[in-house]
């Protein structure tokens, strides 16, 4: 199907030189590292899981082996994805920039157009990609199958690391979490690479019951006094010893709780999701069309789902 292009300008008055685009989710996860990046992957990639048991018994003279090996593999196959736009270069003949197009037939698509196009296409896909790598499908044109996709079909994740989540809000949200590190297994605790991934919401109602002014308990001008003004953006934000991570991905009401290292991000080139090729068709098929291209892969997985514990997420195979 072809791009639709559609444009809504008076041609009146005095063009302020800037284009402006409705504000985007930040695709913070990878950029703020926040799961484990792993790059180069052509096709698929096969990590190896080793878990091991019973190793220490009471000594004797003889050796007696004993314990369990267990070696299994996870597959991080990254899905080919492709942005393709064609707009034709005599629709914006009529537009503010018309004279950035030159005076010639043979003209081009204005550069500040142009420009913020391509820097708002690399926005897109960041937000794309990041709402994928949380909640996204495979079935679903366009997107790849997201952690909490994926676990909540994963038999392995123990049932009593499945949290029922609820409505999040300031008088609510100590609890709600407090729930989430009870379920935290003992072998992780204390990790230094544990995060909560929590969703926006539920930052905000952790922020908000921070400063104070509620019946959580906090004190009645929260966090140093400061009230709500305690927190900056700046402040790490941690729960119990755990540090929290804003994954802008995570729908409403939904958190995980995971080291880092068991969550992985695959990809081919990350400098792919950010490269967009304009092809000007005019020297090729002689058409007054401008073609814009983008081809990257991306994909998750991840290492153990015992070292999972989900909020809010129903599994359907427990």
């Amino acid at each position: 199907m072809a791009t639709t292009t559609s444009l809504t300008t008076t041609y009146a008055g005095e063009f302020a030189g800037k284009y402006i685009g409705a504000a985007l989710l930040s695709g913070n996860t990878l950029a703020q590292e926040g799961v484990t990046v792993k790059t180069n992957i052509k096709y698929k990639e096969v990590v190896k899981t080793l878990a091991l048991d019973g190793l220490v018994k009471n000594a004797t003279c003889d050796f007696d082996p004993t314990g369990t090996v267990t070696l299994a593999e996870r597959i991080l196959e990254p899905k080919e994805l492709q942005v393709n736009l064609d707009l034709c270069k005599a629709d914006f003949r009529n537009d503010f920039e018309a004279i950035q197009m030159g005076y010639s037939a043979h003209d081009v698509l204005p550069k500040n157009f142009v420009d913020f196009l391509i820097a708002r296409m690399s926005a897109k896909i960041a937000e794309k990609t990041e709402q994928d790598l949380w909640a996204g499908a495979n079935a679903t044109n366009g997107s790849f199958s997201g952690v909490t996709t994926l676990i909540a079909a994963d038999a392995a994740l123990p049932s009593g690391q499945e949290v029922a989540g609820t409505t999040v809000t300031a008088s609510n949200v100590i609890t709600e979490l407090g729930k989430i590190v009870d379920a935290i297994p003992s072998r992780l605790y204390g990790k230094e690479d544990l995060y909560i991934y929590v969703s926006q919401n539920i930052a905000r109602a952790y922020i908000r019951a921070l400063g104070g002014f509620g019946s959580s308990g906090l004190g009645a001008n929260g966090v140093a006094n400061q009230g709500t003004m305690w927190y900056n953006m700046q402040n790490e934000l941690n729960f119990d010893g755990v540090k929290l991570f804003v994954a802008n991905g995570l729908g409403d009401n939904k958190a995980v709780a995971s080291q880092k290292e068991n969550l992985w991000f695959g990809t081919g080139l990350l400098n792919d999701h950010n490269e967009v090729k304009v092809l000007d068709m005019a020297d090729i098929d002689g058409s007054q069309n401008v073609r814009f291209v983008m081809r990257y892969t991306a994909g998750v997985q991840y290492g153990f789902a015992g070292d999972i514990v989900t909020y809010g997420i129903t599994n359907s195979a427990n």
